[in-house]
Parts: structure tokens; sequence; C-alpha cells
């Protein structure tokens, strides 16, 4: 029987030399929530009679993360949508959707795309649910959105935070984006 001889000939311990659990990188979700929720019908009952152009809707979307505690970040996607036919609003929905995540060991410079990136891809099909449901009890049809690309819009508010701290005249570390 070959006996381990890197600790003086004594045998090696248990776990020794094997990966910390406590120290490998985790990230969780602990919740989600519907913050904020607003349905607006405001040509009711008229806006509900089939008209013959078309309803167009403008939508638009943004991320937020506020630090809760240490490990504990919650992340929100906000989401606009107006609606409208021959320059009258059908309807204007206002949703902040968000989660709470935990992180563990997560280098900083990393934090910030988990963050803005993988955390709202997690929660995004639950918001587009709840979205498609208030707008279906609304009297419309529900709206289904696409699934975004959060790293080309993180992308964006990277490129737009660096010319913004060019155009001041600030550091690069400017540039990126904080997480509050």
């Amino acid at each position: 029987m070959a006996e381990d001889t890197e600790n003086n000939g004594q045998p090696a311990a248990a776990g020794e030399g094997a990966p910390d659990a406590t120290q490998a990188p985790a990230f969780g979700i602990v919740g989600q929530y519907v913050r904020d929720l607003s349905f607006e019908n405001p040509n009711a009952p008229a806006s509900l009679v089939p008209g013959q152009v078309n309803p167009g809707s403008n939508v638009n979307i943004n991320v937020q993360v506020k630090k809760q505690a240490d490990d504990v970040y919650a992340v929100e996607i906000g989401l606009n949508v107006k609606t409208e036919r021959d320059n009258k609003v059908l309807y204007a929905v206002e949703l902040v959707y968000g989660g709470l995540f935990r992180t563990r060991n997560i280098p900083e410079n990393q934090l910030g795309a988990l963050l803005m990136v993988e955390a709202p891809r997690l929660i995004f099909p639950f918001a587009r649910q709840v979205l498609a449901s208030t707008i279906q009890a609304g009297g419309f049809p529900p709206l289904l959105l696409e699934p975004v690309d959060f790293l080309a819009l993180y992308r964006r508010n990277l490129a737009a935070a660096a010319e913004k701290a060019k155009q001041n005249g600030g550091p690069a570390d400017e540039a990126k984006p904080t997480v509050n």
C-alpha cells in the first residue's frame, strides 16, 4: 500500500488540498417581487373597439441595482409600455419587477456585469409574464416581449458612462457603472 510522503510520511488530512467550499464564488436568487405596477386605460371603453389601424407599442427597459447588505443586492427591471392607435393612448403600463440576489466571493471587477446582465436575465421571464397578464386583464391581447439582450444594454450603458466621463474630464473609473 502506497503512503503519502508529502507530509513527512504522515497521511494527508481529510479535505487537505481540496478547495474550500466557503471560498468558492456563489450567486443565487433569494426572492422576487413586484415593487410597482400601474396600468392605465384612459380611453376605455372606446379603446377596446377594434380600429382600422394596428396599434403601435413603445417599450422602454432599464435595470437598477441597489445594495441591501454586504452580500445581498436588489436588482430591478423597469418596464414602461405605451400603446397607441391613431395618436390616442390605448394603454400605458409601468412595472418595476425585482429580485434579491445573494453573492459570495465574487471578484469586484465581475460583480457589475453579474448584477446588470445575469440577474435581470434570470428574472425577466417573470416580469414579462406579469406585464402580459396585466395587459390582458385590461382587455387587450397580451404583449409578449421578446427576450432582452441585457449584455448589449450593459455595454451601451458602459459606453454612455465612458463618454460622459470623457466629456466631464473625469478619470476612466468613472466610466464603470456603479452598483448602489
